[in-house]
């Protein structure tokens, strides 16, 4: 399931004239036996709503007063989440003439008394807000509404707002709609907040909640997957038609492919920076520890010690925590076994609490391997919600494409990949396909849904591979055959530099005449474009080979561009 708990408002949404009918109580109690949780989100005083409602019992928890006050209906216990009102605040309500309520933490009146409650909020200078609920108005401490009651809400209850739908009608229920993946406004709701709202039902208060819970429990709400808006995962701008491409909101997964060097981590560390913006957890499987350091997230797994399954289900307990687990501890021919072991407690942890949003894996090909078949307790799922990254989208196991409902193509070979992509899962390859060999800033975007049309995308950029690509080469360890070699003009040296800031350590200290050898033959420049790839890089030193400059000079300047880019971030 993708909508775990329904938040509503009371008056003028669950009831009308400050009644429940029996028909949206039954209503409620059925969306309970599908296992999902209610929340009853209001800016009525406890109090007054335990006098007019005596159902709170189907709540797992009440945000009353607006946003200052939860309960739990089966303990009986308070928290109060905001600052009671001073009394030097209600002393000079009541000065001016004021009639009104004090709460736990809120100070209700009308709306004929705006303009005294205003002055008096000038007048002790206090930070206080107004909130508006069609004739009533609420007097709170500023930053409390209703979304800051919710959040509090699901924290307690390990939910996120992305799996929540919120329905509400007055003017005091836009941050709670807001809030939540799927918002809904009654037929009888204030008309900004119909503007707004994700869908709008046929009927008004009771009968429109009824008829929301309805649309849960037959299909979860799928049907309105493609109108949503909101939260979306940008994947670039189409470079043909100028308009941007989002990732399709339907519940399949994605899949970036291209050669090895192509840019995949690029628009990956993109999308995942996307995630952790609009509060996706996410599961990152990093088999080669290039996602080390990524923001927003912890690391399980070190280059010396494996990651433990228990310790992984336990920091993706919490909503706003983001997992990296790094598998180089693990033999590589061991990491499938790992995997096989850690997907189904993944979606067995998604099944009862909506989480991780995203399954991201890396090295696809090699985790999930066209031998892989899922238990048949995981097919119904369709593995959904998954990023896989690989070099060969024929060497995943079809199980795992199934679900690929967005395939994004980095490099070259466009259209060998989507052939061999439509081959395994016995599908028609689309005949419109603008370019076979991709530039490093583009992407070839074929959505499912439209499926004779592949897109040709400037692709969108993330600060966190900037960074990493400069721990990578600047401090990492390149392998052997990517490592540039000092061996000067009659092969007597061999000096390895397995990264930027060895290849200046050496630079400095080599004799002039190996220095200009491989200088002459624009070897650096060479290295730095085809191994580092930074094109920019490569043409200034190139530019410092052309030059003539004598050999202290060049190699200063190579230094200096060296250590402006890459060493001096580091």
């Amino acid at each position: 399931m993708r909508y775990l708990a329904l938040a509503t408002d009371y008056d003028g949404t669950l009831a009308a004239d400050g009644r429940v009918s029996s028909s949206t109580i039954q209503a409620l109690e059925t969306l309970r036996k599908t296992g999902r949780r209610l929340l009853l989100v209001t800016g009525r005083e406890l109090p007054d709503l335990k006098r007019v409602f005596d159902r709170l019992d189907l709540f797992d928890l009440v945000v009353a007063e607006n946003g200052a006050l939860l309960f739990n209906p089966h303990t009986q216990s308070e928290t109060v989440l905001s600052e009671p009102p001073s009394e030097e605040f209600t002393k000079c309500l009541a000065k001016r003439g004021v009639q009104f309520s004090v709460g736990r933490n809120i100070v209700a009146t009308s709306t004929e008394y705006a303009d005294q409650v205003l002055r008096a909020i000038q007048e002790t200078g206090l930070e206080l807000q107004v909130i508006f609920n069609k004739g009533a108005a609420m007097v709170l401490p500023t930053g409390v509404n209703k979304a800051t009651g919710l959040l509090k809400a699901l924290e307690e209850l390990r939910l996120a707002a992305h799996n929540v739908v919120a329905v509400g009608d007055a003017e005091n229920d836009h941050a709670l709609l807001s809030t939540c993946e799927f918002g809904v406004a009654v037929a009888n709701a204030v008309p900004l907040l119909k503007q707004r709202a994700d869908w709008v039902t046929e009927g008004a208060r009771g009968t429109g909640v009824e008829q929301l819970i309805q649309k849960i429990v037959e299909d979860d709400l799928c049907s309105f997957d493609e109108s949503l808006t909101r939260n979306r995962i940008r994947i670039g701008e189409d470079i043909n038609e100028g308009e941007e491409i989002y990732v399709p909101q339907s519940r399949g997964s994605l899949l970036v492919t291209g050669p090895s060097g192509s840019g995949k981590s690029t628009i990956t560390s993109a999308l995942i920076e996307q995630m952790t913006e609009q509060n996706y957890q996410f599961c990152l499987i990093d088999p080669e520890g290039d996602y080390d350091g990524l923001p927003g997230a912890i690391m399980i797994g070190t280059p010396s010690d494996a990651p433990n399954l228990v310790e992984i289900e336990k920091a993706l307990e919490i909503p706003s925590r983001n997992v990296v687990i790094n598998l180089l501890a693990i033999p590589l021919a061991d990491r499938p076994l790992f995997f096989a072991g850690l997907l189904p407690r993944l979606l067995e942890l998604r099944a009862h609490s909506g989480r991780p949003h995203w399954i991201v894996v890396d090295e696809a090909h090699h985790l999930l391997p066209s031998s892989w078949v899922p238990a048949p307790a995981m097919l119904p799922q369709q593995i959904g919600g998954m990023l896989l990254i690989t070099v060969h989208p024929t060497f995943v196991a079809p199980a795992a494409l199934q679900s690929i409902d967005t395939l994004i193509m980095i490099g070259k070979g466009v259209r060998e990949t989507l052939s061999g992509f439509a081959e395994k899962l016995g599908i028609t390859p689309p005949v419109d396909v603008p370019v076979d060999d991709l530039s490093p800033d583009q992407a070839a975007v074929w959505l499912r849904s439209a499926p004779d049309h592949v897109r040709l995308v400037k692709a969108a950029r993330s600060s966190f591979d900037r960074r990493r690509h400069t721990r990578k080469y600047a401090e990492g360890d390149l392998p052997e055959d990517r490592s540039f070699y000092f061996r000067g003009p009659n092969g007597k040296l061999n000096l390895r530099a397995q990264n930027l800031n060895i290849f200046i350590q050496i630079a400095t200290g080599v004799d002039d005449d190996t220095w200009m050898f491989h200088l002459d033959r624009n070897e650096y420049s060479n290295w730095i474009r085809t191994i580092i790839k930074d094109d920019e890089l490569a043409d200034e030193i190139h530019q410092i080979e052309q030059s003539g400059d004598a050999p202290a000079e060049s190699r200063e300047r190579v230094k200096e561009a060296v250590e402006r880019r890459y060493t001096t971030a580091a």
